[in-house]
C-alpha cells in the first residue's frame, strides 16, 4: 500500500512511521517544516488525567512510548515525569475530581484524590485555602516536543520514508469514492505536480478541515489561538514540582529551568479563531498579566514580584467537544485531526491506530469507535472537562 501523509507534524511522522514499520510505502507531504504548525509551540505535556475513557486509554496507549523514547529512537526528549496536579475550588468541581479519579484507575491510571493540605505536600506553592480537592498522577509530566518529533522525523527516515518538506498538497484525487492520490505543489512536487496513492492521511493539524475539504468533506475543527509565558516567579518554582493546573478557570503553570516557570490559559468567553497563516506568534501584555494574576490566586509563587520573560503563541486545532476525529472517512482517506491541545501526547498512540484503520480495516490499539464524525451530526459528542 502506498500512503500520503499530509502534514509533518508529530502526529503526521508517527502515522507514518507506524504505516512504513507495517510495510507500507510512505510519503510525507509538508507545505512548510516539519513541525511548523503546533508542534513546535506546544507545551509538551503528556498525562493520564483525562474526564473520558477513550481519552484515558490513548494517554495509557502513548505513555509506555513516551517513558523509552530514548531506547526506542535514539533520543533524549527530557522527559519529567513530575506529575499533573489538578485542583479544585468548588465542591462541584472537586464531586467531578472525584467521579473521574475512579474512572481513570479503572483503566489503569494511578491517579489519586487528594485534600488541599496533600496537595501542598506536592507542590509547596499551592494556596491550600484556595483549594478543595485536588488530584495527582505521578507518570504524568511533560517532555520538549522539539526533540521528540526530531526522533521520528528520524526514525521515519531510516524506515524509507519520502519526506518532502515545503510541498503542499492542493487536492485529493478521489475515482469511484476511492482515493487514487494527491495534486501537489512546492519544492518537494514532482513533474506533474501529482502523487499516486492508494490512501491519504489527513494530519493537517491547523489546516484540517482544508484538507478534508478537498476529499468533499466539512469537519468541524477550527483553528484556536493560545498563549503560553515564560516568568521569573516571585518565589523559584522547584523543578521537582508538577504541572498544576486550576480546573475553576483553566490557569495552569509547570517549571522550567532555574527557578523559572511556564504559565498559560485561556480567560475569555469565546474561542479566538486565527487563520494559521496569518496570526500573531507573539504573546499579549493584557493577556500575560491576567495569566499572572489568575494564577496567584491558587499559587504563593506568583507574587507582585514576578517578572515575565518572554512569551509565544500557537494554534489548537479545536473540535466542538474537544476530542479528534480519528476514522477512515472515506475509502482510503484516514483523519487524524482535531486533538484540541492533546495531540502531542496522544500522538504515538494516534499513528499505530491510523496504521490499524488503514491496514488492518479498523482499531484495535484503543476502540476509536466514538470519535467519528458522525457525532457531530447525531449529537453523540464526548465533551473532555480536563482542558487547559
Amino acid at each position: 500500500m502506498r500512503v500520503v501523509v499530509v502534514g509533518g507534524g508529530i502526529v503526521g511522522l508517527s502515522s507514518a512511521y507506524a504505516l512504513a514499520e507495517r510495510g507500507a510505502e510512505v510519503v510525507v507531504c509538508e507545505r512548510g517544516s516539519l513541525g511548523d504548525g503546533s508542534t513546535s509551540r506546544a507545551l509538551g505535556g503528556i498525562r493520564t488525567q483525562f474526564s473520558t475513557p477513550v481519552n484515558v486509554e490513548l494517554s495509557l496507549a502513548s505513555l509506555p512510548v513516551w517513558e523509552s523514547f530514548e531506547e526506542r529512537f535514539g533520543v533524549d526528549i527530557q522527559l519529567r515525569q513530575t506529575g499533573y496536579l489538578f485542583l479544585a475550588r468548588t465542591e462541584e468541581t472537586a464531586d467531578q475530581l472525584q467521579q473521574q479519579v475512579a474512572m481513570q484507575r479503572e483503566h489503569g491510571a494511578e491517579t489519586a484524590l487528594l485534600t488541599a493540605t496533600e496537595a501542598t505536600e506536592i507542590c509547596a506553592g499551592v494556596n491550600p485555602e484556595a483549594v478543595t480537592a485536588a488530584t495527582y498522577n505521578p507518570r504524568d509530566g511533560f517532555a520538549d516536543p522539539y526533540l521528540a518529533l526530531q526522533g521520528f522525523a528520524d526514525a521515519v527516515r531510516e524506515a524509507g520514508v519520502d519526506v518532502r518538506t515545503g510541498t503542499s498538497v492542493t487536492d485529493i484525487r478521489l475515482s469511484d469514492g476511492q482515493v487514487t492520490g494527491v495534486s501537489v505543489a512546492g519544492d518537494g512536487a514532482p513533474t506533474g505536480g501529482t502523487i499516486s496513492a492508494d490512501a491519504v492521511v489527513n494530519a493537517g493539524g491547523p489546516w484540517a478541515a482544508k484538507v478534508a475539504d478537498m476529499a468533499g468533506l466539512e469537519i468541524p475543527v477550527e483553528p484556536h489561538r493560545r498563549q503560553a509565558l515564560v516568568v521569573d516567579p516571585e518565589q523559584p518554582v522547584p523543578e521537582t514540582d508538577p504541572l498544576t493546573i486550576d480546573l475553576e478557570t483553566g490557569s495552569h503553570f509547570r517549571p522550567e529551568r532555574d527557578g523559572a516557570a511556564v504559565v498559560g490559559g485561556y480567560f475569555a468567553d469565546e474561542p479566538e479563531r486565527a487563520e494559521p497563516e496569518r496570526f500573531t506568534e507573539s504573546y499579549d501584555i493584557d493577556w500575560a498579566m491576567e495569566c499572572l494574576e489568575r494564577a496567584s490566586v491558587y499559587c504563593e509563587y506568583f507574587g507582585e514580584e514576578s517578572r515575565l520573560k518572554r512569551g509565544w503563541a500557537g494554534l489548537y486545532a479545536v473540535t466542538p467537544d474537544h476530542h479528534p476525529i480519528l476514522e477512515e472517512s472515506v475509502p482510503g482517506f484516514v483523519q487524524a485531526v482535531g486533538f484540541s491541545g492533546h495531540g502531542f501526547q496522544h500522538a504515538p498512540a494516534t499513528g499505530r491506530i491510523v496504521a490499524e484503520l488503514l491496514l488492518d480495516g479498523e482499531a484495535s490499539t484503543v476502540d476509536v469507535e466514538a470519535l467519528s464524525s458522525d457525532r457531530f451530526e447525531t449529537g453523540e459528542l464526548l465533551y473532555e472537562r480536563n482542558v487547559a
